[in-house]
């Protein structure tokens, strides 16, 4: 918002994060609204106009009047695909593909994937990390005949644990954040369906979980591959040396977060998921598996640098919430 003009709203040149615009026809004339997902305008009273595109700005003076504006030369539409991993919420519909199909066709790779893997025929059921794993964890279910239950009841109170700092809180937050259901998983072979391993903190919580619930043997699929590399455009992801995929084969994985067999999706398979939705989606900014950065000036020093920023950060943020549990210990 610039104070006497009026809104000014634009896309990066390639496309990664996605923008929406919405319109609404009123008493007054045509009222406009950008977010940076769909599911923002219904509710408002919106409906949805169209995405900006990549390298596009939209301004909206104060008289009201919509203009818009191609300010790059050479865009390109590569958004980034971690978003219909995760980021989005399944309701929204993203450059025209919706997030809840795309996880859907997620979880139909996945359970190709599985029927070639002879030590995971076996299973009993299949049971999501909610929320975001749902879509393709029943689909997987679905397409391989097999049982679909609900294994955990969220907390609702209790935010996205990747994001939050410190190890010691994230363990924590995970057994707040899920309680199992015991009968779901008392001497049975469990699949555990989650949308990604980042650190890894929370899937070996969540398996140990499974595995006090009862469960005979624990498999883990993600509807991702490995994450391995950081997120340098707009998400706060850890530092490569946190992900627990760094360094380590898909084996040394699962033995990390203690579960009997891990199963990950191939990028390629999650890439056509996503153009299952939308055959016009051809490129895709994928840099937190593949290591490929779209803008070509993410150095190794950058990354360095980035890691040494975001650990000074994420240590003040640290300690301040050790001050504030302190003073409520205190009072």
């Amino acid at each position: 918002m610039i104070a006497g003009y009026g809104l000014l709203a634009f896309r990066d040149p390639y496309g990664i994060r996605p923008l929406i615009i919405g319109s609404n026809e009123g008493m007054g004339g045509s009222e406009y609204l950008v977010a940076s997902e769909s599911v923002a305008l219904e509710p408002l009273g919106f409906s949805v106009l169209r995405d900006v595109g990549p390298g596009e700005a939209i301004f909206v003076d104060q008289a009201g009047v919509f203009h818009a504006r191609q300010c790059a030369e050479h865009a390109s539409l590569n958004p980034c695909i971690f978003e219909f991993v995760y980021l989005a919420r399944p309701d929204s519909v993203i450059d025209g593909t919706s997030v809840y199909e795309s996880r859907l066709h997620m979880g139909g790779e996945l359970a190709r994937k599985i029927r070639n893997i002879p030590a995971a025929q076996d299973i009993d059921v299949v049971i999501p990390i909610p929320d975001s794993s749902r879509p393709s964890a029943l689909e997987l279910a679905n397409q391989m005949g097999l049982k679909y239950r609900e294994g955990f009841v969220k907390n609702r109170y209790v935010g996205r644990t990747f994001i939050m700092p410190g190890q010691a809180l994230r363990k924590k937050s995970v057994r707040q954040k899920l309680n199992p259901i015991g009968m779901e998983f008392k001497d049975k072979v469990v699949l555990l369906v989650d949308d990604s391993i980042v650190r890894g903190t929370t899937s070996r919580e969540i398996v140990q979980m499974a595995r006090d619930a009862g469960a005979r043997k624990v498999y883990f699929a993600s509807a991702s591959p490995p994450v391995r590399y950081p997120n340098v455009y707009g998400i706060d992801m850890p530092n490569q040396r946190e992900l627990v995929a760094t360094g380590r084969t898909e084996g040394e994985i699962a033995h990390e977060i203690g579960a009997d067999l891990l199963i990950y999706q191939d990028l390629d398979a999650l890439k056509n998921a996503v153009r299952a939705t939308n055959p016009s989606l051809r490129e895709f900014e994928a840099s937190c598996f593949d290591g490929r950065y779209i803008t070509g000036d993410i150095t190794a020093d950058y990354l360095s640098q980035l890691a040494v920023v975001r650990d000074e950060l994420r240590g003040e943020t640290e300690d301040l919430l050790e001050d504030q549990k302190a003073r409520e210990e205190a009072a």
